[in-house]
């Protein structure tokens, strides 16, 4: 595993799609570790997901939609060291999505699509047993037009940020305008650079991350840097400013998988100031991770003109920045 520009490249992608790429139903998978033995199935996986009930969980479990080591199982199923369990999250079929008005801040919109600057804290879309307060409860609200592609629950939505990542994020209001979008999203094409505050300082002043990474054995709910059942990771570093015992850094992905920059930060000592998953339970305290996608670039679907739209620092950011400059 690689941590800085100069040092090998490995390759440890063993998947078949980005996962802040949202195309068609997502694949799921857990090796079951020591801790989990004879734990049910259905408990098991409601614990290794966010947002989603152990009712809704036994329903794909009696839909089929589970297997362990490659067979259909019953929800209570007990589970053995070593199982492998994988889930197919079925396209929804029928749920109602309301529109709410919920405040957006538009940075551009056309016919064909529109870029919204994030607030922290807002979910992107909903999920089973979970369908308001998201930001695809926003969008139907303010556009009326979606694309259908990611079906009644992520209509419109191509990729995705984290609840408590603030920043810019694009969405489709037609399939035409969606695959475009995706297309150049699978292609790394699309320009996102993020800014990030992060514990300590960093030796280099740019750099290159290339890890793997994958769900965390030891808490399902959390991703690490791993060679098993990983995927391909690159994140890209140029250091901005050094203040006191911290770094300011702007980030370009190269690939988009969850949690990304936040698990690759931590594998090289350096996690994000405030986040509440991979950060340290010491110094600044914020709502969320000081992440924030600043700048989004693409090739608009149908004029072919390349577009980039910038999103200042959100004010908590600047107000942590602020405090940090006067010590």
């Amino acid at each position: 595993m690689s941590k800085s520009q100069n040092e090998e490249q490995t390759n440890g992608d063993t998947s078949t799609h980005d996962d802040e790429l949202l195309n068609g139903n997502d694949r799921m998978e857990w090796t079951v570790a020591a801790e989990h033995n004879k734990e049910r199935i259905d408990k098991y996986i409601t614990e290794s997901m966010d947002n989603v009930s152990r009712s809704q969980v036994q329903l794909w479990i009696g839909d089929g939609f589970v297997t362990v080591n490659g067979a259909k199982v019953k929800a209570n199923t007990k589970l053995s060291e070593g199982d492998l369990v994988e889930l197919l999250i079925p396209e929804p079929t029928t749920v109602e999505i309301i529109a709410e008005n919920i405040p957006l801040e538009v940075v551009y919109e056309d016919s064909d699509l529109i870029v919204i600057n994030k607030q922290r804290g807002l979910v992107v879309h909903p999920a089973p047993g979970h369908t308001s307060g998201t930001l695809v409860n926003a969008l139907m609200y303010h556009c009326k037009d979606l694309s259908g592609i990611n079906g009644e629950l992520r209509p419109g939505i191509v990729h995705r940020i984290d609840k408590d990542t603030s920043g810019l994020i694009m969405a489709a209001k037609n399939d035409r305008a969606h695959a475009s979008l995706a297309a150049q999203l699978k292609e790394h094409s699309v320009n996102r650079r993020y800014i990030a505050l992060v514990h300590g300082h960093l030796s280099h002043d740019q750099g290159t991350i290339d890890a793997p990474i994958g769900r965390d054995t030891n808490d399902r709910k959390m991703y690490t840097v791993t060679e098993r059942n990983s995927k391909h990771a690159v994140t890209h570093f140029t250091v901005t400013e050094r203040i006191n015992d911290y770094t300011l850094l702007e980030l370009k992905l190269e690939t988009g998988r969850t949690h990304q920059i936040r698990v690759h930060m931590k594998f090289i000592g350096h996690p994000l100031v405030g986040d509440p998953t991979y950060g340290r339970n010491k110094g600044i305290k914020m709502q969320g991770q000081a992440l924030h996608a600043a700048i989004l670039g693409f090739v608009h679907p149908t004029t072919g003109e390349y577009l980039e739209f910038t999103a200042p620092l959100p004010q908590d950011m600047e107000d942590v920045l602020a405090s940090l400059r006067s010590r």
